[in-house]
């Protein structure tokens, strides 16, 4: 429990100051970077968004809450003739649900003056699902999913209406791209990246301010960063010297809370030395180095300023993302910690033979702990390319209505985040969909499993800390833990993220 308040001194920290300061860090800043604020100032970073600018000029981004008009539809409620016989397919095959998590569902108050925004909404879904079934379908025509996807684009804006609106905008994008680039053109407007905000220039200053608003607005950054932090403390609670590989650092504000927790022990032995090593893309180029490096100098000027035992290395992937433990350098006596931040909203897209190779690698290195925070991925059943759409579609409602309840009346804030964050990585995310025919791997939990990593439990005090952080924000979030070792953040019925944690036991311990 004493790490547990150790942590919560430094959530507040992270809560009032750090993600609003290093907000002022853009994952696009060099060392040549001429406007980059000065290491030493990285915790006096004042904020960037101007709330009164984002404030809404109207009341055109309301709009009722999609998720659960979604979750009624799928258990039955009113369907049209467009695509009735769509709907009872993927229903069965990807939103079953328990008696228990029907009762979560909630039809929409009959007193709700959106009826005709409830039927425009059912209207979209069927719309969509129509579309992804003209492009993937047995009865595959592009004509008609061309069709239906101007009729869509008539609809739908991705900056006015409701959360169905906006958010069928960005699927109507993104399949507009599909169709487009299955008939082979190349240099179209709509060719889908991988899904991260760079891959669609968007200007530094609009990334910095959209992920701060994304902290503000939901627990999803800090879920995976207390969680993972609160098992690091746990873990080297009498090491003297502590190694975390990062497979992506990003601009680095998970670990400034858990320094300020480690010089905040007040038993035990001394502050530990902590060394970070943090993974750059060889693909990349210099932009990737670069910008690890810039993250390395805060996070250094950081932990001089509050009298952390620091050093900061980097470790370059090759240039197919290969990750190679040899390149490590290992320090004998270190606790070596390894921690892996996938598909979080504003991370960029990670392939899954990266991933792979990173685990494998870390593996052969006996790690004291590795903490996987991932995405939540449903099983699709054999539903194909549209299954795979569906869920996609239902779990990004869930993202939408959860964002508006943050901040219900900030709809150009929103509007920010969806468009920095969501609108590539839905778009990313279809495009891999379609790419793989709508087949999907098992979860990485799953996969570490698989290989040997043993589990290790939630501590109480972990998931105390959880629940502590989902009360700062709307009550529709939720945390459980599934099977004594995982947290999963959920909004509504929706789970969202999952954060487990796991060792790799000595090949004798395997053996046996």
């Amino acid at each position: 429990m004493t790490e547990f308040l150790m942590l919560s001194s430094a959530m507040e920290l992270e809560l009032d100051d750090l993600d609003v300061d290093l907000s002022g860090c853009s994952t696009e800043t060099t060392s040549t970077t001429n406007t980059a604020i000065s290491p030493d100032q990285w915790y006096d970073w004042s904020p960037v968004v101007d709330w009164e600018a984002l404030a809404p000029i109207d009341h055109l981004a309301g709009g009722g809450d999609f998720h659960e008009l979604f979750e009624s539809m799928m258990e039955g409620g009113e369907r049209d003739s467009l695509s009735s016989e769509l709907v009872e397919e993927t229903s069965n095959s990807c939103y079953t649900t328990t008696s228990s998590q029907s009762t979560e569902v909630t039809m929409l108050d009959e007193g709700a003056a959106s009826n005709s925004e409830d039927t425009k909404g059912l209207r979209l879904v069927h719309l969509l699902m129509a579309a992804a079934e003209a492009l993937t379908g047995a009865n595959k025509s592009r004509d008609l999913a061309r069709v239906i996807l101007v009729r869509l684009k008539e609809l739908v804006s991705p900056t006015d209406g409701t959360n169905m609106e906006r958010l069928a905008a960005y699927f109507t994008e993104a399949l507009q791209g599909l169709l487009e680039g299955a008939g082979g053109v190349s240099q179209s407007k709509h060719l889908i990246g991988n899904g991260s905000h760079r891959d669609h220039g968007h200007h530094p200053t609009d990334v910095i301010a959209a992920f701060q608003l994304l902290q503000d607005m939901s627990p999803y950054v800090k879920f995976g960063h207390f969680t993972a932090n609160q098992a690091i403390l746990e873990a080297v609670v009498h090491d003297r010297r502590v190694h975390i590989v990062d497979y992506d650092i990003m601009e680095g504000i998970q670990w400034a809370s858990l320094m300020q927790a480690l010089v905040s022990r007040k038993d035990g032995p001394p502050t530990p030395h902590l060394r970070i090593t943090a993974l750059s893309r060889g693909g990349s180029g210099r932009r990737s180095i670069g910008t690890v490096q810039e993250t390395g100098r805060r996070l250094t000027a950081f932990a001089t300023s509050i009298g952390q035992p620091f050093s900061f290395h980097q470790c370059r992937l090759d240039s197919d993302e290969t990750f190679r433990p040899s390149a490590l350098k290992l320090v004998k006596g270190e606790a070596l910690v390894i921690n892996c931040m996938l598909n979080l909203p504003h991370f960029s897209y990670r392939s899954p033979d990266s991933i792979a190779s990173f685990l494998s690698g870390a593996k052969t290195l006996n790690p004291r702990l590795v903490a996987l925070v991932e995405e939540e991925v449903r099983p699709a059943g054999d539903g194909g390319f549209v299954a795979r759409f569906m869920d996609s579609l239902y779990h990004y409602s869930a993202v939408y209505d959860s964002l508006e309840a943050g901040f219900p009346m900030q709809s150009r804030a929103r509007a920010l985040v969806e468009r920095v964050f969501l609108g590539p990585r839905i778009a990313g995310s279809l495009a891999r969909i379609y790419r793989a025919h709508g087949e999907v791997g098992c979860s990485w939990w799953e996969w570490l499993s698989a290989v040997g990593f043993k589990p290790t439990p939630i501590s109480f005090a972990n998931h105390c800390q959880a629940k502590l952080l989902l009360g700062l924000f709307n009550d529709g979030y939720r945390v459980e833990e599934v099977a004594y070792h995982r947290l999963v953040l959920g909004w509504k019925s929706r789970s969202l993220l999952s954060a487990s944690i796991w060792t790799s036991p000595p090949e004798s311990d395997v053996a046996n």
